[in-house]
């Protein structure tokens, strides 16, 4: 039950720091409001960002339960996670969070906010590449190795 409380904690840090204070302060500095009205973009949008959402979330908690670890890179599971999500690509977390911001850039049609869906993207990328591939390669060794030959990286191949 620990497990879950630190994953809880760390996802609250990071969603509300990545997700939803940074999008808030570009929003805000670009001038842009709620709509005045929910039209065919806003539903779009909740949708994405909602099914975005919806995916992390699943991340977070299969982490917790099959993993027995947190998202946070000083926390992580202390098994390779391969179930749920992880089954179809190696990195749907993010590509759930990449989903809600690109959703939430939809609603408030937001070409910043685009942006900074992409540049949170492409740091992710660089993030595991560098950092996170490494990490589970030393850990998991061949296991890795393995699941790393039947899944992909970002989108499923099959």
């Amino acid at each position: 039950m620990f497990v879950l409380a630190r994953a809880v904690t760390y996802a609250v840090l990071f969603i509300g720091l990545l997700l939803i204070f940074l999008p808030g302060r570009i929003l805000a500095s670009t001038g842009i409001m709620q709509p005045a009205a929910i039209g065919a973009w806003q539903v779009a949008g909740m949708l994405l960002a909602a099914s975005g959402a919806a995916l992390a979330l699943t991340c977070i908690l299969t982490f917790v339960f099959v993993g027995r670890g947190t998202p946070a890179p000083f926390d992580p599971p202390r098994r390779l996670v391969v179930r749920g999500p992880y089954r179809l690509i190696r990195n749907p977390m993010y590509v759930g969070a990449g989903l809600a911001l690109a959703g939430a850039a939809l609603f408030y049609q937001s070409i910043a906010l685009l942006g900074y869906a992409g540049l949170f993207l492409a740091i992710t990328h660089v993030f595991v590449v560098l950092y996170e591939e490494p990490t589970l390669r030393r850990t998991f060794a061949r296991d890795y190795e393995a699941y790393c030959r039947r899944v992909a990286r970002w989108w499923p191949t099959r």
